[in-house]
């Protein structure tokens, strides 16, 4: 199944467009890509006419050009229809937003449209989903731009059953500066699923981790998905809801999935290297972690800090999850005390977690970086800034980051997510250091790192 064609349009139709209310779905994603996106964007709709001036094609039909992708959003007992002339037009693909399919007990009408697109390799993604948001090239999620979060364009795609966990991650990502390939809502999943997706973006040179949102498979899916999970030369995070009996009733009702064992699926994630999320935190920090480090590492962390109380929470965090912490040796600590400035000579604690206190400067931080980035027995370094202490300076996150390219020791930075320490943030992420907004988070992203498998 070829879905390149589909994932990144040239030319789109947009079918269901109304002529009376604006705030259809179809209208929104027919003004947002005419407006904003790469994407040659034609509107349909059975009647014809005009929209703020742009002609309504009665049919895909009548459209002058080859179109790659149609994204249909028109009431659901016409969707086979439209999908019988796309087929005919010669279209590449579809993304079905309407509802009202298996999740509502129309599984009759969804085997309809899965038989005739198997018979005509005719790809499409849905029904009941947001769809595709691939920068800079597609937007067919149904949200007013006005409203959207948009993380910048990036090397991560995310693919998820439901629209509105995949619009949070997208809020989430922009957050923690992770950058997206793309974005994919496929809802009922009913012929495109996340084995296809998976096996598209293990070769899509765009993309260097997968995220997924899972809520169940189909009988024997599972085993498949897994399996070409393990294959998959790229990092592989799933979280997976249905844990529960309560959760997995709410998995049914949503896109009429079956949830299975959670257990069983998660033991067997596990042994075949694919890295779990606990919850949807977890999934942004491990997919900024990973979108920086693709090699496993030890369990051996360094931490940094100008807060005494910080590193007694990266402590307790790191050891609740496996993670060791060596110490420095007197001769180490006596060398670094020698590397740092007058003020905190005789008050910073060299051991490890390195408190160099709140008297510290850019400076201390940078050259107790350096040093313990060429300590053999140390796996990462987790560095806690606090922007707020008075010799921290918003050039230390740029200067970190270079330390870290130069030295290569995974790094990963905890920084208060203040829209005032966004310069600091960014000298980090323009050198690949993943940025958390929480010390559980930092901590996060170095289990994701430690639990990725050998690529």
């Amino acid at each position: 199944m070829n879905l390149s064609t589909i994932l990144k349009p040239g030319t789109m139709a947009v079918v269901g467009v109304s002529t009376t209310n604006d705030n259809h779905p179809a209208n929104v994603i027919f003004h947002k890509n005419h407006l904003h996106h790469t994407v040659k964007v034609f509107a349909v709709n059975n009647r014809g006419g005009t929209l703020r001036g742009e002609p309504l094609f009665q049919s895909v039909a009548d459209i002058p050009e080859k179109l790659d992708l149609a994204i249909i959003a028109t009431k659901t007992e016409f969707v086979p229809k439209v999908m019988e002339e796309c087929i005919r037009a010669g279209v590449g693909g579809a993304v079905v937003i309407s509802g009202g399919f298996a999740e509502t007990g129309r599984e009759d009408l969804q085997d309809r449209i899965v038989a005739i697109a198997k018979e005509a390799d005719f790809p499409f993604i849905g029904p009941n989903c947001l769809g595709i948001y691939a920068p800079p090239c597609i937007d067919s999620l149904f949200i007013p731009g006005e409203r959207m979060v948009k993380p910048e364009p990036g090397r991560v795609a995310i693919i998820s059953q439901s629209g509105g966990i995949l619009v949070d991650h997208m809020v989430k990502c922009a957050g923690y500066g992770i950058g997206l390939s793309v974005g994919i809502s496929i809802g009922n999943k009913a012929l495109v699923r996340e084995v296809d997706l998976l096996r598209h973006f293990a070769n899509d040179p765009d993309t260097d981790v997968i995220a997924f949102y899972l809520e169940g498979f189909g009988k024997g899916e599972g085993r498949e998905f897994v399996l070409a999970a393990r294959d998959c030369p790229k990092p592989v995070i799933v979280l997976k809801s249905g844990k529960t009996a309560s959760g997995t009733k709410a998995v049914s009702s949503h896109t009429a999935t079956i949830a299975g064992d959670y257990k069983v699926f998660s033991s067997v994630m596990t042994q075949h290297g694919v890295v779990e999320a606990a919850d949807d935190f977890e999934l942004t920090a491990f997919a900024g972690a990973l979108s920086s480090y693709r090699k496993p590492m030890g369990p051996r962390v360094g931490i940094i800090t100008g807060s005494g109380g910080h590193g007694a929470l990266a402590s307790d965090a790191c050891s609740t999850r496996g993670f060791t912490l060596p110490a420095l040796t007197d001769q180490e600590q006596g060398e670094l005390r020698s590397l740092v400035s007058p003020s905190i000579k005789e008050i910073a604690t060299y051991t490890n977690p390195i408190d160099l206190t709140g008297s510290s400067i850019d400076d201390d931080f940078v050259a107790t970086a350096r040093y313990l980035s060429r300590k053999q027995d140390l796996d990462c370094i987790l560095m806690l800034v606090l922007p707020y202490l008075p010799g921290v300076t918003m050039d230390l996150g740029a200067r970190l980051g270079v330390v870290h390219q130069q030295e290569g020791k995974p790094l990963i930075a905890y920084v208060p997510h203040v829209e005032r320490y966004r310069i600091l943030i960014e000298g980090f992420i323009e050198n690949n250091v993943p940025v958390a907004h929480s010390v559980e988070d930092a901590v996060h992203m170095a289990k994701a790192i430690r639990r990725n498998k050998s690529c």
